[in-house]
């Protein structure tokens, strides 16, 4: 017995004009969408700590290998401020609103903040909190399954980019511990 492929039109268009209201969210949407908000904002904070500790760590990386680590952290805060730009936008289009107050960020944070002076305790800072993103963001993933497909593509696409930056920490790290 073939599976049906698709509603009737007019029954997707009736139903297009209920809930108007609540924009792209449709009954389609399998998700908790209120757990998905909180869960986005935790995955939020985790990018606005790596936004700070890698543009702290580009202004204070001293020394003779300085100069190309301090351009893989400006970029990797380039980046991580673009992951925290779509989550916000992701979170606002489920009708939620971003969490961008600091009192609290983070503690809110999977990833921690971090303050080293020396180099290579900065790359291997910055490639542990990349590694506790990549198992949080796998899992993030998991539970959204085809609940919210939308959301999960986006964290897909994060963490293609997180797993790059784990490289090319790991990369840092060898070329500078020998």
């Amino acid at each position: 017995m073939p599976k049906e492929f698709l509603t009737d039109v007019q029954t997707l268009r009736a139903r297009a004009r209920e809930s108007i209201e609540q924009g792209p969210i449709t009954e389609a949407y399998g998700a908790d969408r209120e757990r998905v908000i909180d869960v986005l904002n935790d995955a939020l904070a985790t990018e606005l700590v790596c936004v700070l500790r890698y543009k702290r760590h580009y202004y204070t990386a001293q020394g003779l290998d300085a100069a190309p680590v301090a351009a893989e952290f400006l970029q990797h805060a380039t980046e991580e401020q673009q992951h925290a730009d779509q989550i916000a936008m992701r979170i606002t289009q489920l009708q939620g609103e971003p969490n961008f107050d600091p009192e609290g960020l983070a503690s809110r944070s999977h990833s921690e903040y971090d303050a080293s002076s020396d180099l290579l305790e900065m790359v291997k800072e910055d490639l542990v909190a990349e590694r506790i993103a990549i198992q949080s963001y796998n899992e993030i993933i998991k539970w959204l399954g085809d609940d919210d497909p939308t959301t999960r593509r986006m964290m897909e696409t994060i963490l293609a980019v997180e797993e790059e930056h784990a490289d090319d920490l790991l990369n840092l790290l060898k070329n500078m511990s020998g």
